[in-house]
Protein backbone atom coordinates (compact mmCIF):
# COMPACT_ATOMS: atom_id res chain seq x y z
CA UNK A 1 0.00 0.00 0.00
CA UNK A 2 3.09 2.20 0.89
CA UNK A 3 4.31 1.52 -2.37
CA UNK A 4 1.27 2.36 -4.33
CA UNK A 5 0.83 5.46 -2.46
CA UNK A 6 4.73 6.79 -3.19
CA UNK A 7 4.40 6.40 -7.06
CA UNK A 8 0.55 8.17 -6.92
CA UNK A 9 2.43 11.12 -5.33
CA UNK A 10 5.77 11.15 -7.53
CA UNK A 11 3.15 10.95 -10.75
CA UNK A 12 1.53 13.82 -9.53
CA UNK A 13 4.60 15.84 -8.80
CA UNK A 14 5.98 15.43 -12.12
CA UNK A 15 2.57 15.93 -13.32
CA UNK A 16 2.76 19.65 -12.21
CA UNK A 17 6.03 20.48 -12.54
CA UNK A 18 5.58 19.56 -16.42
CA UNK A 19 2.42 21.15 -17.80
CA UNK A 20 3.77 21.72 -21.30
CA UNK A 21 3.32 18.00 -21.85
CA UNK A 22 0.00 18.05 -19.64
CA UNK A 23 -1.61 15.64 -22.68
CA UNK A 24 1.40 12.89 -22.53
CA UNK A 25 1.51 12.43 -19.12
CA UNK A 26 -2.09 12.51 -18.35
CA UNK A 27 -2.59 9.21 -20.87
CA UNK A 28 0.77 8.16 -18.73
CA UNK A 29 -1.18 8.74 -15.71
CA UNK A 30 -4.64 7.30 -16.99
CA UNK A 31 -2.16 4.02 -17.44
CA UNK A 32 -0.81 4.14 -14.45
CA UNK A 33 -3.94 4.75 -12.74
CA UNK A 34 -5.93 1.90 -14.76
CA UNK A 35 -2.55 -0.62 -13.91
CA UNK A 36 -2.73 0.68 -9.92
CA UNK A 37 -6.48 0.34 -9.40
CA UNK A 38 -8.46 -0.65 -12.51
CA UNK A 39 -12.03 -0.52 -10.22
CA UNK A 40 -11.60 3.01 -9.80
CA UNK A 41 -10.35 4.61 -12.43
CA UNK A 42 -10.77 2.58 -15.51
CA UNK A 43 -14.15 4.43 -16.18
CA UNK A 44 -13.05 7.71 -15.26
CA UNK A 45 -10.02 8.39 -17.00
CA UNK A 46 -9.76 7.30 -20.73
CA UNK A 47 -13.20 7.49 -21.71
CA UNK A 48 -12.94 10.83 -21.81
CA UNK A 49 -10.66 11.43 -24.54
CA UNK A 50 -12.05 9.01 -26.34
CA UNK A 51 -15.60 10.81 -26.36
CA UNK A 52 -13.86 13.50 -26.80
CA UNK A 53 -12.61 13.05 -30.03
CA UNK A 54 -15.71 10.77 -31.62
CA UNK A 55 -17.58 13.86 -30.84
CA UNK A 56 -14.88 16.58 -33.01
CA UNK A 57 -14.97 13.23 -35.59
CA UNK A 58 -19.18 13.49 -35.73
CA UNK A 59 -19.72 17.39 -36.27
CA UNK A 60 -16.48 17.38 -38.70
CA UNK A 61 -18.44 15.41 -40.86
CA UNK A 62 -21.94 16.48 -40.80
CA UNK A 63 -24.03 17.22 -43.71
CA UNK A 64 -26.49 20.10 -44.26
CA UNK A 65 -30.17 18.96 -44.40
CA UNK A 66 -32.40 19.18 -47.40
CA UNK A 67 -34.67 21.81 -47.90
CA UNK A 68 -37.71 22.04 -50.60
CA UNK A 69 -35.31 24.11 -52.92
CA UNK A 70 -33.06 21.46 -53.05
CA UNK A 71 -35.51 18.71 -53.58
CA UNK A 72 -37.00 20.90 -56.06
CA UNK A 73 -33.53 21.69 -58.03
CA UNK A 74 -32.76 17.84 -58.02
CA UNK A 75 -35.77 16.84 -59.83
CA UNK A 76 -34.64 18.75 -62.27
CA UNK A 77 -36.26 22.54 -61.82
CA UNK A 78 -34.07 25.38 -62.43
CA UNK A 79 -33.33 28.73 -60.54
CA UNK A 80 -36.42 30.47 -62.33
CA UNK A 81 -39.09 27.23 -61.74
CA UNK A 82 -37.91 27.80 -58.07
CA UNK A 83 -38.70 31.06 -57.87
CA UNK A 84 -41.83 31.15 -59.54
CA UNK A 85 -43.24 27.96 -57.25
CA UNK A 86 -41.71 30.11 -54.26
CA UNK A 87 -43.55 33.07 -55.32
CA UNK A 88 -46.90 31.97 -56.04
CA UNK A 89 -46.74 29.59 -53.17
CA UNK A 90 -44.28 30.86 -50.25
CA UNK A 91 -45.37 28.21 -47.75
CA UNK A 92 -43.61 25.41 -50.33
CA UNK A 93 -40.91 26.40 -48.36
CA UNK A 94 -41.53 24.93 -45.35
CA UNK A 95 -43.25 21.63 -46.47
CA UNK A 96 -42.00 18.32 -45.40
CA UNK A 97 -39.01 17.27 -47.75
CA UNK A 98 -40.37 13.89 -47.94
CA UNK A 99 -43.64 14.82 -47.79
CA UNK A 100 -42.74 17.09 -51.16
CA UNK A 101 -39.97 14.09 -52.54
CA UNK A 102 -43.05 11.59 -52.60
CA UNK A 103 -45.55 13.94 -54.49
CA UNK A 104 -42.82 15.01 -56.92
CA UNK A 105 -42.18 10.97 -57.73
CA UNK A 106 -46.28 11.18 -58.20
CA UNK A 107 -46.24 13.58 -60.76
CA UNK A 108 -42.93 12.23 -62.73
CA UNK A 109 -44.67 8.73 -63.12
CA UNK A 110 -47.69 10.57 -65.08
CA UNK A 111 -45.41 12.17 -67.09
CA UNK A 112 -45.32 15.93 -65.60
CA UNK A 113 -42.06 17.90 -66.31
CA UNK A 114 -40.46 20.48 -63.98
CA UNK A 115 -41.17 23.19 -66.43
CA UNK A 116 -44.81 22.44 -66.17
CA UNK A 117 -44.74 22.16 -62.39
CA UNK A 118 -44.05 25.85 -62.15
CA UNK A 119 -47.28 26.86 -64.91
CA UNK A 120 -49.72 24.64 -62.51
CA UNK A 121 -48.03 26.66 -59.75
CA UNK A 122 -48.30 29.80 -60.91
CA UNK A 123 -52.23 29.26 -61.87
CA UNK A 124 -52.59 27.23 -59.31
CA UNK A 125 -50.53 27.97 -56.18
CA UNK A 126 -52.19 24.93 -53.71
CA UNK A 127 -51.49 22.46 -55.99
CA UNK A 128 -48.65 20.70 -53.54
CA UNK A 129 -50.77 21.16 -50.83
CA UNK A 130 -53.55 18.89 -52.25
CA UNK A 131 -53.80 15.28 -51.11
CA UNK A 132 -52.32 13.57 -54.63
CA UNK A 133 -52.10 10.19 -52.90
CA UNK A 134 -55.04 9.79 -51.76
CA UNK A 135 -57.04 6.75 -54.29
CA UNK A 136 -54.40 7.71 -56.87
CA UNK A 137 -54.20 4.40 -58.50
CA UNK A 138 -57.49 3.79 -59.19
CA UNK A 139 -58.40 7.63 -59.88
CA UNK A 140 -55.85 7.26 -62.59
CA UNK A 141 -57.20 3.87 -64.10
CA UNK A 142 -60.17 5.31 -64.95
CA UNK A 143 -58.94 8.57 -66.22
CA UNK A 144 -56.97 6.51 -68.31
CA UNK A 145 -59.67 4.38 -69.29
CA UNK A 146 -61.86 7.82 -69.70
CA UNK A 147 -59.36 9.65 -71.99
CA UNK A 148 -57.92 6.44 -73.54
CA UNK A 149 -54.36 7.10 -73.46
CA UNK A 150 -51.93 8.49 -71.19
CA UNK A 151 -50.60 10.78 -73.34
CA UNK A 152 -54.00 12.40 -73.81
CA UNK A 153 -54.49 12.07 -70.02
CA UNK A 154 -51.51 13.91 -69.48
CA UNK A 155 -53.01 16.86 -71.87
CA UNK A 156 -56.11 17.00 -69.48
CA UNK A 157 -54.18 16.95 -66.35
CA UNK A 158 -52.33 20.21 -67.83
CA UNK A 159 -55.47 21.82 -68.87
CA UNK A 160 -56.89 21.27 -65.39
CA UNK A 161 -54.64 20.02 -62.75
CA UNK A 162 -57.55 19.44 -60.41
CA UNK A 163 -57.97 16.17 -62.14
CA UNK A 164 -55.74 14.53 -59.88
CA UNK A 165 -57.48 15.95 -56.68
CA UNK A 166 -61.47 15.17 -57.55
CA UNK A 167 -63.38 12.68 -55.79
CA UNK A 168 -63.31 9.65 -57.89
CA UNK A 169 -66.94 8.49 -56.62
CA UNK A 170 -68.76 12.11 -55.62
CA UNK A 171 -67.37 13.92 -58.56
CA UNK A 172 -65.70 12.80 -61.60
CA UNK A 173 -68.24 9.15 -62.11
CA UNK A 174 -71.71 11.20 -61.29
CA UNK A 175 -70.66 14.15 -63.55
CA UNK A 176 -69.65 11.84 -66.57
CA UNK A 177 -72.67 9.54 -66.09
CA UNK A 178 -74.89 12.31 -66.44
CA UNK A 179 -73.64 12.95 -69.61
CA UNK A 180 -74.03 9.90 -71.36
CA UNK A 181 -77.47 10.14 -70.30
CA UNK A 182 -78.30 13.00 -71.77
CA UNK A 183 -76.59 11.30 -74.86
CA UNK A 184 -73.10 12.25 -75.21
CA UNK A 185 -70.67 9.74 -76.25
CA UNK A 186 -67.28 9.19 -74.48
CA UNK A 187 -65.51 9.98 -77.60
CA UNK A 188 -67.48 13.42 -77.65
CA UNK A 189 -67.19 13.98 -74.11
CA UNK A 190 -63.50 14.03 -73.75
CA UNK A 191 -62.53 16.78 -75.95
CA UNK A 192 -64.79 18.80 -73.71
CA UNK A 193 -63.54 17.68 -70.66
CA UNK A 194 -60.15 19.12 -72.21
CA UNK A 195 -61.25 22.55 -73.78
CA UNK A 196 -63.62 22.82 -70.65
CA UNK A 197 -61.95 22.96 -66.89
CA UNK A 198 -65.04 24.68 -65.17
CA UNK A 199 -67.07 20.97 -66.75
CA UNK A 200 -67.00 18.91 -63.95
CA UNK A 201 -67.23 21.11 -60.33
CA UNK A 202 -69.60 23.18 -62.12
CA UNK A 203 -72.02 20.69 -63.89
CA UNK A 204 -75.64 21.01 -63.30
CA UNK A 205 -78.30 19.61 -65.97
CA UNK A 206 -82.05 20.65 -64.04
CA UNK A 207 -85.29 20.28 -65.87
CA UNK A 208 -84.96 24.10 -66.57
CA UNK A 209 -81.46 23.35 -68.59
CA UNK A 210 -82.29 20.48 -70.35
CA UNK A 211 -85.77 22.86 -71.55
CA UNK A 212 -83.37 25.21 -72.95
CA UNK A 213 -81.33 22.40 -74.48
CA UNK A 214 -84.32 21.35 -76.53
CA UNK A 215 -85.67 23.93 -77.70
CA UNK A 216 -82.17 24.89 -79.45
CA UNK A 217 -83.69 22.22 -82.10
CA UNK A 218 -80.17 20.86 -81.78
CA UNK A 219 -80.68 16.64 -82.61
CA UNK A 220 -78.23 14.42 -80.28
CA UNK A 221 -76.76 13.04 -83.38
CA UNK A 222 -75.48 16.88 -85.02
CA UNK A 223 -71.39 17.74 -84.24
CA UNK A 224 -73.31 20.93 -82.18
CA UNK A 225 -74.77 19.11 -79.55
CA UNK A 226 -71.91 18.32 -77.26
CA UNK A 227 -71.42 21.96 -77.04
CA UNK A 228 -75.11 23.10 -76.87
CA UNK A 229 -74.95 20.88 -73.31
CA UNK A 230 -71.45 21.33 -71.83
CA UNK A 231 -72.11 24.65 -72.25
CA UNK A 232 -75.48 25.31 -70.73
CA UNK A 233 -74.39 22.52 -68.46
CA UNK A 234 -71.56 25.08 -66.70
CA UNK A 235 -74.00 28.50 -67.36
CA UNK A 236 -75.73 29.54 -64.08
CA UNK A 237 -79.98 29.90 -64.86
CA UNK A 238 -79.44 33.98 -63.65
CA UNK A 239 -76.24 34.41 -66.24
CA UNK A 240 -78.32 32.78 -69.23
CA UNK A 241 -81.44 34.82 -68.43
CA UNK A 242 -79.51 38.00 -68.78
CA UNK A 243 -77.71 36.74 -71.95
CA UNK A 244 -81.20 36.17 -73.48
CA UNK A 245 -83.21 39.04 -71.99
CA UNK A 246 -79.57 41.33 -73.28
CA UNK A 247 -80.96 39.99 -76.94
CA UNK A 248 -84.43 40.42 -76.16
CA UNK A 249 -83.78 44.47 -76.23
CA UNK A 250 -82.96 44.27 -79.70
CA UNK A 251 -85.90 42.66 -80.93
CA UNK A 252 -85.29 39.31 -80.64
CA UNK A 253 -88.09 36.79 -79.07
CA UNK A 254 -86.54 34.04 -76.90
CA UNK A 255 -87.28 31.16 -79.60
CA UNK A 256 -84.84 33.02 -81.54
CA UNK A 257 -82.86 33.30 -79.08
CA UNK A 258 -82.47 29.80 -78.55
CA UNK A 259 -82.17 28.89 -81.85
CA UNK A 260 -79.18 31.45 -82.48
CA UNK A 261 -77.70 29.67 -79.64
CA UNK A 262 -77.64 26.47 -81.32
CA UNK A 263 -76.21 27.80 -84.43
CA UNK A 264 -73.51 29.04 -82.17
CA UNK A 265 -73.35 27.90 -78.89
CA UNK A 266 -69.97 30.11 -78.22
CA UNK A 267 -72.55 32.74 -77.96
CA UNK A 268 -73.16 31.62 -74.46
CA UNK A 269 -69.20 33.18 -73.65
CA UNK A 270 -69.94 36.05 -74.98
CA UNK A 271 -70.24 39.01 -71.83
CA UNK A 272 -73.50 41.22 -71.82
CA UNK A 273 -71.30 44.24 -72.41
CA UNK A 274 -69.46 42.67 -75.58
CA UNK A 275 -73.20 41.81 -76.85
CA UNK A 276 -74.54 44.85 -76.17
CA UNK A 277 -71.78 47.02 -77.98
CA UNK A 278 -71.89 45.55 -81.14
CA UNK A 279 -75.24 44.97 -81.32
CA UNK A 280 -75.44 48.57 -81.23
CA UNK A 281 -73.38 49.50 -83.42
CA UNK A 282 -74.87 46.53 -85.92
CA UNK A 283 -78.09 48.34 -85.94
CA UNK A 284 -77.19 52.04 -85.29
CA UNK A 285 -74.11 52.85 -87.37
CA UNK A 286 -74.16 49.72 -90.05
CA UNK A 287 -77.94 49.96 -90.74
CA UNK A 288 -77.67 46.33 -90.51
CA UNK A 289 -81.15 44.64 -89.43
CA UNK A 290 -81.49 42.35 -86.68
CA UNK A 291 -81.98 39.25 -89.04
CA UNK A 292 -78.92 39.94 -90.47
CA UNK A 293 -77.14 38.76 -86.82
CA UNK A 294 -79.46 35.62 -87.05
CA UNK A 295 -78.16 34.85 -90.28
CA UNK A 296 -74.17 36.24 -89.50
CA UNK A 297 -73.87 35.26 -85.36
CA UNK A 298 -70.26 35.94 -86.10
CA UNK A 299 -70.84 39.62 -86.33
CA UNK A 300 -71.10 39.34 -82.27
CA UNK A 301 -67.87 37.65 -82.02
CA UNK A 302 -65.49 40.43 -83.69
CA UNK A 303 -63.59 43.16 -81.82
CA UNK A 304 -65.33 46.21 -82.53
CA UNK A 305 -62.09 48.99 -81.82
CA UNK A 306 -59.66 46.63 -83.76
CA UNK A 307 -62.04 45.41 -86.73
CA UNK A 308 -65.40 46.14 -86.89
CA UNK A 309 -65.67 49.73 -86.44
CA UNK A 310 -62.26 50.22 -88.61
CA UNK A 311 -63.38 48.28 -91.94
CA UNK A 312 -66.54 50.09 -91.60
CA UNK A 313 -64.99 53.29 -91.51
CA UNK A 314 -62.88 51.99 -94.38
CA UNK A 315 -65.83 50.85 -96.28
CA UNK A 316 -67.40 54.06 -95.74
CA UNK A 317 -64.35 56.15 -97.04
CA UNK A 318 -63.80 54.21 -100.12
CA UNK A 319 -67.65 54.68 -101.04
CA UNK A 320 -66.98 59.06 -100.58
CA UNK A 321 -64.18 58.43 -102.70
CA UNK A 322 -66.08 56.75 -105.33
CA UNK A 323 -63.48 53.65 -105.68
CA UNK A 324 -64.25 50.62 -106.69
CA UNK A 325 -64.35 47.62 -105.48
CA UNK A 326 -67.11 48.74 -103.08
CA UNK A 327 -67.80 47.46 -99.50
CA UNK A 328 -71.62 47.04 -99.20
CA UNK A 329 -74.65 44.86 -98.58
CA UNK A 330 -73.20 41.15 -99.02
CA UNK A 331 -70.03 42.00 -99.08
CA UNK A 332 -69.70 43.51 -95.87
CA UNK A 333 -70.01 41.04 -93.93
CA UNK A 334 -67.31 38.89 -96.49
CA UNK A 335 -64.99 41.72 -96.04
CA UNK A 336 -65.38 41.44 -92.23
CA UNK A 337 -64.73 37.53 -92.25
CA UNK A 338 -61.40 37.90 -93.90
CA UNK A 339 -58.03 38.23 -92.63
CA UNK A 340 -56.22 41.05 -92.05
CA UNK A 341 -53.79 40.52 -95.20
CA UNK A 342 -56.41 39.15 -97.56
CA UNK A 343 -58.46 42.63 -96.42
CA UNK A 344 -55.77 45.16 -97.30
CA UNK A 345 -55.07 43.21 -100.49
CA UNK A 346 -58.68 43.21 -101.66
CA UNK A 347 -59.32 46.61 -100.63
CA UNK A 348 -56.35 49.08 -100.25
CA UNK A 349 -53.40 47.57 -102.02
CA UNK A 350 -55.66 46.97 -105.16
CA UNK A 351 -55.69 50.87 -105.64
CA UNK A 352 -52.74 53.37 -107.25
CA UNK A 353 -49.90 53.79 -104.44
CA UNK A 354 -51.30 57.66 -103.75
CA UNK A 355 -54.56 56.25 -102.81
CA UNK A 356 -53.73 53.07 -101.37
CA UNK A 357 -51.28 54.92 -99.27
CA UNK A 358 -53.91 57.35 -98.02
CA UNK A 359 -56.60 54.87 -98.03
CA UNK A 360 -53.99 52.86 -95.09
CA UNK A 361 -53.28 55.68 -93.33
CA UNK A 362 -57.18 56.06 -92.89
CA UNK A 363 -57.65 52.47 -91.78
CA UNK A 364 -54.49 52.58 -89.34
CA UNK A 365 -55.85 55.53 -87.32
CA UNK A 366 -58.82 53.73 -87.51
CA UNK A 367 -58.01 50.77 -85.95
CA UNK A 368 -56.01 53.30 -83.55
CA UNK A 369 -58.80 54.66 -82.04
CA UNK A 370 -59.67 53.28 -78.25
CA UNK A 371 -62.40 52.69 -76.03
CA UNK A 372 -63.76 55.47 -73.69
CA UNK A 373 -61.33 54.71 -70.73
CA UNK A 374 -59.92 51.68 -71.79
CA UNK A 375 -56.53 52.69 -70.56
CA UNK A 376 -57.95 53.35 -66.90
CA UNK A 377 -59.05 49.42 -66.71
CA UNK A 378 -57.14 47.21 -64.35
CA UNK A 379 -55.03 44.45 -65.48
CA UNK A 380 -56.99 41.44 -63.98
CA UNK A 381 -54.69 38.19 -63.74
CA UNK A 382 -56.48 34.97 -63.51
CA UNK A 383 -55.59 31.56 -63.47
CA UNK A 384 -57.51 28.40 -63.34
CA UNK A 385 -61.38 29.20 -63.04
CA UNK A 386 -61.56 25.99 -60.78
Amino acid sequence: MKLKLSALVKLRSLFSATRRFNLSLFSAFAIETVILNPRSYATAALPVVETYGEKVKTVGIQKKPLDPADVLRSWGCSENDVSTIFFRRPSVRKMDVNNLQSKLHTLSGLGISSSDLAKIIYCRPRFLNCRLNKNLDERIEYLQALFGSREVLLKAILRNPSLLTYDLHNSIKPVIARFENVGLSRKDLVPMLISRPTLIPRCTLNDAKMDYIRRTGVSKVSRMYKYVVTLFSISRLETIHAKMANLEKFGFSEDEILKLFGRSPLLLTLSVDKVQRNMTFILGTMKLSASSVLRNPCLLYFNLETLLRPRYLLAEKIDDMGLVPQVRGPSMVRALRMTEKRFIKAFISCHPEAVAKELMSFYTSAKGIKRLAESSKRSVQKGFPF
